[in-house]
């Protein structure tokens, strides 16, 4: 009998924090929170003692199960942070917390066009582009994932030699800098190599300040 009424005490709990669940749960935001890197941490995108130390701002009435589905992204390169989802009661609790400098909810910003150059009002033959020669001279710096040193986007034929002022440098393992190229570097650790691996830095520097390569549709394609 008693064993019954334990059960029965167990599913009436059940329902009645159900609703209290399921409300928290629609109250659930994505926040972005800035924190400081603890102080005897050796900042790397290895390290488990981050990952510890991000987690030690979430609530802690969370189970770990539910700490896993609430952290959405460790950030380990640009900032010490991360991404969870939390109610505006559990970001108040964490402003309390040592380290903690900021949190600021997820925005979605939408494409406003796919033709910059209309949107922003420049046209070939008058205006800004042609005022400012085109860019000519601008050196263009990309921080990035790399760059691919031998994409026909980078091909320096008819190009000045860099400016006398330069003090760049270049951090391939062999010659690749030019005068279109006049300087890589990288900054990750471990890497050692500015080279792309990826295709992203080369696509975004090639749209920056690449050369218009005919039949290209891709990065890896041309």
């Amino acid at each position: 009998m008693r064993s019954l009424m334990i059960q029965i005490l167990i599913l009436i709990s059940m329902f009645i924090l159900q609703p209290a669940i399921a409300s928290e749960q629609n109250n659930l935001e994505t926040y972005i929170v800035h924190v400081d890197s603890p102080d005897s941490q050796l900042f790397n995108d290895q390290s488990q003692d981050l990952e510890s130390w991000y987690n030690s701002f979430l609530p802690t009435t969370l189970t770990s199960s539910n700490e896993v589905t609430r952290m959405v992204y460790s950030y380990h390169n640009v900032f010490p942070g991360f991404a969870a989802k939390l109610t505006s009661e559990e970001v108040k609790e964490m402003e309390k917390k040592k380290g903690f400098l900021s949190a600021r909810p997820q925005q979605v910003f939408s494409l406003h066009t796919t033709h910059t150059p209309n949107f922003l009002g420049l046209h070939e033959n008058m205006g800004l582009w042609k005022d400012s020669s085109y860019g000519k001279g601008v050196v263009i710096g990309v921080l990035d994932t790399g760059i691919l040193p031998d994409h026909p986007s980078f091909n320096d034929d008819g190009m000045p030699p860099p400016p006398a002022k330069w003090k760049g440098k270049c951090e391939f393992n062999f010659t690749a800098c030019n005068n279109k190229i006049i300087g890589a570097r990288y900054f990750r650790n471990g890497d050692g190599t500015p080279l792309d691996l990826d295709g992203h830095g080369t696509h975004t520097a090639g749209t920056a300040a690449g050369n218009f390569v005919k039949g290209c549709q891709r990065v890896w394609q041309c």
